[in-house]
């Protein structure tokens, strides 16, 4: 065995023959912090695996040399350029065949995991004969192609439901959720949980016992892949599918559901062709390319302003939903927290929400105390001196915010930066008494604090690039997103998103259902209807938002949102626009005559992309890629469409400004085609 490797070097892998006679391979990618597959480590790997198996040792070992983590999956920059280059059958093809080999190999083999093991790194590591994976925190294991816009390809949907059982197996895959190390073995993914220290000499103990999976474990794996099971089971998940992702807007879980269904009777090698054809031709939709595109903006959001923050000391000023929620979110990701607000009882029903958080997120209940330990009631403010950062979260009032900061930015500590969560009013207006406007910022986050990514760094021409990039930091200690954006009226999201809100008023108060109008948006890709969302962020915030942003974009509020009746503010009142029971709305029942307007959808969605085109134009974020993931993250736009500017792209801009002028002289100069549908970059290709 030794001979096989002796004087040979590989770029990518690094091979061991320990004295027992086990190879460990480790995966330690040349030139990268992080292991990921390319045809490059494909190709070696293969090489490799020829020579082990001619000669086959005691067992193998497979492991990461990276401190980072195991395997991140397959490397998909070069994945693109197999699109573009349209030899996805070949990329895919190839990582079959390897990974076959090694499950063909006459030997033992086991996938030792520790810290990230997502798509192509759990495939290979189902094409080994057993798994141990550490007990860190940092472990987790997934497939979460789904969320790509295709399915596992190298073998894992081939794989996986003969090991676990197709239920798991199938809910595992199509909702793309990662496992810790703990529920992988319950699963019965993995095969032993140990300590990091002691993992490779888990895996060769493995390979000296060579343990038998439980009966109940090998006969659901069978019983559960039958033909019979498949014809019951298939109708069910694909139901369940429907209920969150329309097959015309997301087909990659009704494309693994259908080959699991067609072909998981087949063969190991059928299993394999019939998940290679669909991957590669899901991989050609613009629904995968978009959510590709989508996950390298999360990585250039990722990647902005590094990991220096220097806050760990948070004061909140503003104890209502949107300030009691910073809190408690900001607590629960580690910070030392003090929450402020007029009156008592306000802090106290933050204190009560931020347990409700607290319980739902931290799993282990001996470790809460010490979460909730972190956020302390201040009804006097006394935590404004040790404040590394404070955050204002008052009502949207100018002058109330005004008056505040002149209270609060004396006691501030030298470096300390102060923020505001205004939603719409411009920086200049605020920040006209502040003292130190350079440590003067923006943290617009958005409802509910807990679920959505984004955060919106809003900037000024006065403010300190260097407390850009710690608030940037900051965002991302919270695992959130963060966009830089202009200080204009309604900065980016709630510019873009406002008009879209108001349109779906106006048509509202012209009597169109709201259920209606509601499902038109849902149709489009939306992820809720604009009059659910009206209810949802509360008529008040709206109609607020409203008189800021509507001199500024020559609008007009309509009725339902002009006059706001005392207890009819929407969810938070159990009724607005409309009834609200258990946290849902209780939408009014359609008559089935009724036929929505042909250009109702039109009427709702141009007046989005009309100003994100303009906010592109008026350099509200520094270029359309940045614009598009704002506007995704904040307000859910369809993802399978890219953002609204490569939506603009896919489309062609010339057709949806004949369709904004046809807009305009049948309803109104409200559709006047914005500035900046001139713009080349609207005419560039689409990813």
């Amino acid at each position: 065995m030794a001979t096989n490797f002796d004087g040979l070097r590989f770029s990518h892998w690094q091979t061991e023959l320990r004295d027992d006679g086990i190879v460990v391979l480790a995966f330690d990618r040349q030139g990268a912090s992080v292991n990921a597959f390319s045809q490059d480590v494909l190709i070696e790997l293969a090489d490799i695996i020829e020579r082990l198996a001619i000669d086959p040792p005691k067992g193998v070992v497979l492991r990461s040399a990276k401190a980072s983590g195991f395997i991140a999956g397959a490397d998909l920059k070069e994945f693109q350029e197999f699109d573009r280059r349209g030899t996805v059958n070949d990329a895919i093809r190839r990582g079959q065949a390897v990974f076959q080999k090694l499950a063909e190999l006459p030997c033992p083999t086991v996938s030792a995991i520790h810290g990230f093991c997502m798509g192509g790194g759990t495939e290979i590591s189902l094409a080994c004969d057993y798994r141990v994976a550490s007990s860190d925190p940092s472990t987790r294991i997934g497939l979460p192609e789904v969320k790509l816009g295709i399915f596992p390809g190298w073998g894992g949907s081939a794989r996986l439901p003969r090991l676990v059982g197709s239920p798991k197996a199938m809910d595992m895959m199509l909702t793309g959720r990662t496992l810790s190390a703990s529920a992988a073995k319950a699963m019965g993914l993995v095969d032993k949980v140990v300590e990091p220290a002691v993992l490779v000499d888990a895996a060769v103990a493995l390979i000296g016992s060579r343990p038998t999976r439980p009966f109940k474990q090998r006969f659901t794996g069978w019983i559960s892949n039958t033909w019979i099971a498949r014809q019951i089971l298939a109708p069910q998940m694909t139901k369940q599918v429907a209920r969150k992702a329309p097959k015309a807007h997301y087909p990659a879980p009704y494309a693994l559901i259908n080959v699991w269904k067609t072909a998981g009777g087949k063969g190991v090698q059928g299993r394999l062709d019939a998940e290679r054809k669909a991957v590669v031709k899901l991989a050609g939709t613009p629904t995968a390319r978009n959510l590709i595109r989508i996950f390298f903006l999360t990585e250039r959001l990722k990647g902005l302003g590094g990991r220096d923050h220097g806050i760990a000391n948070l004061h909140v000023v503003g104890a209502g939903v949107m300030g009691g929620d910073i809190a408690a979110w900001s607590a629960y990701k580690g910070f030392t927290v003090t929450l402020q607000d007029r009156e008592q009882r306000f802090i106290d029903g933050a204190l009560s929400r931020a347990q409700e958080l607290f319980a739902k997120k931290v799993k282990d209940e001996s470790k809460r105390p010490a979460v909730a330990a972190r956020l302390k009631g201040d009804l006097a403010g006394d935590g404004v001196p040790q404040a590394d950062l404070v955050i204002e979260a008052i009502i949207e009032n100018p002058e109330a915010k005004r008056e505040l900061y002149q209270t609060v930015e004396p006691r501030l500590k030298a470096d300390a930066l102060l923020t505001t969560n205004t939603s719409s009013i411009p920086l200049t207006e605020l920040r006209e008494h502040i003292q130190r406007p350079a440590q003067f910022a923006g943290l617009h986050y958005f409802n509910p604090v807990a679920l959505m990514p984004l955060v919106e760094i809003v900037q000024h021409d006065a403010l300190d690039e260097a407390n850009v990039k710690r608030l940037a930091a900051f965002c991302k200690a919270l695992d959130k997103f963060p966009v830089p954006v202009a200080g204009t009226p309604g900065f980016l999201v709630n510019r873009v998103l406002f008009p879209y809100m108001l349109e779906a008023a106006t048509a509202y108060a012209e009597g169109i259902p709201g259920p209606v109008i509601d499902k038109a948006a849902v149709k489009f890709g939306m992820p809720m209807g604009p009059i659910e969302l009206i209810d949802t962020v509360g008529l008040d915030v709206a109609q607020g938002v409203g008189a800021e942003l509507s001199p500024f974009l020559g609008l007009t509020l309509p009725a339902a949102l002009a006059t706001v009746e005392p207890g009819k503010r929407g969810k938070k009142d159990g009724q607005g626009l409309y009834k609200w029971e258990n946290g849902k709305p209780v939408k009014p029942q359609v008559p089935s005559d009724y036929k929505a307007p042909d250009d109702l959808e039109d009427r709702l969605i141009l007046p989005l992309l009309n100003e994100a085109v303009a906010c592109l134009h008026d350099g509200v974020v520094a270029d359309s890629d940045l614009l598009d993931a704002g506007v995704i993250f904040g307000t859910g736009f369809a993802p399978f469409r890219g953002g609204p500017i490569e939506h603009v792209k896919a489309v062609g801009p010339d057709v949806l400004l004949e369709k904004l002028k046809a807009l305009q002289a049948r309803h109104g100069d409200r559709f006047a085609p914005r500035p900046g549908w001139d713009n080349p970059v609207l005419r560039q290709p689409t990813v």
